[in-house]
C-alpha cells in the first residue's frame, strides 16, 4: 500500500499541470478545421483547452486582406459584427507561442474583450486586432465568421509576411486605380 501511494505520489508531482491560465478568442486561421489550428494542439506549444464557441459583445469589421488572404479583426469597435469564434485556456507557453505566431505586438495588437456563448455566458478573452490599418481594409467585405475557402485560400508564408503587406496592398490598388483610370481617359 505504501508503495502505491509514493508512486501515485511521484506520478502526481511529475505530471506537469498547467500553470497561470488565460483565455483567448480566435476567429480566424486557429480555429477547429482550420489552417492554423494545429498551433492550438501541439504539446509542445504548451496547453490549450477548447472552452466554447462564442460570439463577440462588440462589433468589429473582420476582413480577409492581402496577397495571403489572411483574417484580420480591424479595430474599429461598433462597424462591422459581432464575430463568432472560438474561445480557448492556454497556459503562459502557448500563449507565448500564440504571441509569436501573430507577430505580437509588431503586426497584431491584442487585447481584452466580452465574448458570449450560446447560453449568454459571457468571458473576458484577449483578442488579436489590428490598430494601425489602411482605411480602404474598411471597404471590403465585412464576415461574421471566417472560413478558409477555395475563392479565398489562406496562403501565408511566414518568411515573406510583414505589416508592410498591409500597406502593399493599398499602394497596388492605388496604382492599379491610376493606370485604370489614365487607360480609360484615353
Amino acid at each position: 500500500m505504501f508503495s502505491y501511494v509514493l508512486f501515485a505520489i511521484n506520478y502526481v508531482m511529475s505530471t506537469k499541470l498547467p500553470g497561470n491560465l488565460v483565455k483567448v478568442f480566435v476567429y480566424g486561421t486557429l480555429k477547429r478545421g482550420e489552417p492554423n489550428h494545429h498551433c492550438l494542439t501541439r504539446n509542445e506549444n504548451g496547453h490549450s483547452r477548447f472552452v466554447c464557441e462564442a460570439q463577440t459583445i462588440k462589433k468589429f469589421p473582420l476582413v480577409i486582406g492581402t496577397r495571403y488572404n489572411i483574417p484580420f479583426l480591424l479595430n474599429k469597435p461598433g462597424s462591422g459584427h459581432n464575430i463568432w469564434g472560438e474561445v480557448y485556456e492556454v497556459d503562459d507557453k502557448m500563449f507565448a507561442n500564440l504571441d509569436v505566431l501573430e507577430d505580437y505586438p509588431d503586426y497584431y495588437d491584442r487585447e481584452i474583450q466580452q465574448v458570449k456563448n450560446k447560453d449568454n455566458e459571457l468571458f473576458d478573452c484577449w483578442l488579436y486586432l489590428i490598430k494601425e490599418f489602411p482605411e480602404q481594409l474598411l471597404s471590403k467585405r465585412h464576415l461574421e465568421s471566417y472560413h478558409n475557402t477555395q475563392e479565398l485560400p489562406y496562403c501565408e508564408s511566414y518568411l515573406d509576411s510583414s505589416k508592410n503587406d498591409l500597406h502593399v496592398e493599398n499602394e497596388l490598388n492605388r496604382i492599379k486605380g491610376t493606370t485604370l483610370n489614365s487607360t480609360n481617359a484615353q
